[in-house]
């Protein structure tokens, strides 16, 4: 049974390439189903790859060779709660290694520009830490980084 929600990723050409990319790096995810186009359309032909059905961390996605014109924005991100400096170096590292480049607090873009957010838990409970102080320092010091460094923001957060 299709799910009720699927998020439609657009891509010029390369929506296969990209979820089978996705289904290597990061868990609970997989390449379901490659749909040819049964006709020409304006941004491929008859056979070509048209769309492909794939799971990202469990969320049903639907990638969609539409052609070119229509780039991926900082409006959209997927955001990876990860559990140790391990997982986040990773998830960071195979996304910069496979084409893409760093931004700003734990944001990055794939090679496709698609925007994900690896996010270390640790982080997470650190800017809402109850106390405003610790939180205000851990946000201070994440401001600061590229990739998150949890050793940073705790030691941060304690002061």
């Amino acid at each position: 049974m299709s799910p009720k929600n699927t998020i439609c990723l657009w891509y010029d050409g390369s929506a296969l390439e990209a979820a089978q990319f996705y289904a290597a790096t990061f868990p609970d995810s997989a390449v379901r189903a490659v749909h040819r186009a049964p006709g020409d359309y304006p941004a491929g032909k008859e056979g070509d790859v048209l769309t492909v059905e794939f799971t990202v961390l469990g969320i049903p996605c639907l990638g969609l060779n539409g052609g070119p014109g229509v780039p991926h924005t900082d409006a959209f991100s997927f955001q990876v709660a990860t559990d140790d400096q391990a997982e986040t170096d990773r998830l960071w590292h195979a996304i910069l290694d496979h084409g893409g480049q760093a931004s700003a607090c734990g944001w990055c873009k794939d090679k496709w520009g698609l925007s994900w957010q690896i996010t270390p838990r640790a982080l997470i409970k650190a800017i809402s830490d109850p106390n405003p102080a610790a939180a205000k320092r851990a946000f201070t010091a994440m401001m600061d980084m590229t990739k998150i460094d949890i050793a940073l923001i705790e030691a941060a957060r304690r002061g």
